[in-house]
């Protein structure tokens, strides 16, 4: 199976050793409020959240271990999304899981969940953030171009996780799309940086080599355009100097032309080929490419009259 950039940053980040508790419950925190769904019942509430990768899926299981003692269930989906298997973690309704999901701060005390505690510790909001691309995340193949993507359902989620990004100097937007709100980054350093940010240090290698090798390939680029442009330049300057020498020719003469203009127009005609500093380098005494640029305009101007009449 194809595995998208954006799914190795996620399989990289699943296989993270566990940190604190604290970390732990903030990026637990992060995934249930990007991809989890709260559904309630007459027995009670339960939790869903779906993923395409198995390790994320792993790695929830392991975030819901180590920080509580609850039943967690992890089944595959019958149905697929864009050729990928969908992976369901969900916790069912069960005493303990209410006062769970509080404490955690996904829920409120009263009813609903809650989408605006930040952890306050930079420890645990780098975790929140990690959660959060592992729950609703998404970044494009950077060989094409740099977006990362956070989806939420709210303006007010998305507000949130734009503050929470802008406190580490990341330059996070909004957009709306359909009924969700996508918090984006496209700046290729903000991008890298994020990455760092939750812990995704060898794809952010990745992307630097990946970065590194676009820049030499377009400054490579910019070269061959301006040289090519140059040599355009050049070959229809030659052409046009060509032209005129000959209708001199034609009209009086290369013998009746002064002296100056009749080595540079010989030298042309027998060096159509030849840049402007290597013509001046054939006279006697040398001349500079201004020098020799003059003496060839005059030429196109005596030209030019002559077509006139």
């Amino acid at each position: 199976m194809y595995k998208t950039f954006s799914f190795k940053v996620k399989d990289e980040l699943s296989r993270l050793q566990p940190g604190e508790l604290c970390c732990l419950q903030s990026e637990l925190l992060g995934f249930l409020r990007a991809g989890a769904v709260l559904e309630a019942g007459q027995s009670g509430i339960q939790v869903i959240a779906t993923t395409e990768s198995p390790s994320v899926a792993r790695r929830v299981f392991l975030l819901l271990k180590h920080t509580s003692a609850l039943n967690v269930k992890i089944s595959r989906e019958p149905r697929r999304m864009q050729h990928h298997n969908l992976y369901s973690v969900r916790l069912p309704t069960q005493p303990g899981l209410k006062e769970f999901l509080i404490r955690l701060g996904f829920l409120r005390s009263g009813t609903g969940a809650d989408k605006t505690v930040i952890p306050p510790a930079d420890c645990c909001r780098r975790s929140y953030l990690r959660g959060f691309f592992l729950g609703s995340g998404s970044l494009s193949n950077p060989e094409r171009f740099y977006h990362l993507e956070l989806v939420t359902g709210s303006r007010r989620s998305a507000a949130h996780l734009i503050r929470l990004l802008l406190g580490f100097n990341l330059r996070a937007r909004r957009v709306e799309r359909k009924d969700r709100q996508v918090v984006y980054l496209k700046d290729g350093d903000d991008i890298a940086a994020f990455l760092t940010l939750i812990g995704a240090v060898t794809s952010r290698l990745e992307l630097e080599n990946i970065r590194v090798v676009k820049g030499v390939r377009n400054q490579v680029n910019r070269l061959v355009n301006c040289e090519t442009a140059n040599l355009s330049k050049t070959v229809e300057a030659a052409c046009r100097q060509l032209a005129a020498i000959r209708c001199l020719v034609d009209n009086v003469g290369l013998e009746n032309l002064p002296r100056p203009l009749r080595e540079v127009a010989r030298l042309r005609l027998e060096h159509p080929e030849a840049t402007l500093k290597e013509l001046g380098a054939q006279l006697d005494p040398p001349l500079g490419k201004s020098g020799v640029n003059h003496r060839l305009r005059r030429l196109e101007q005596m030209a030019a009259d002559f077509k006139i009449e």
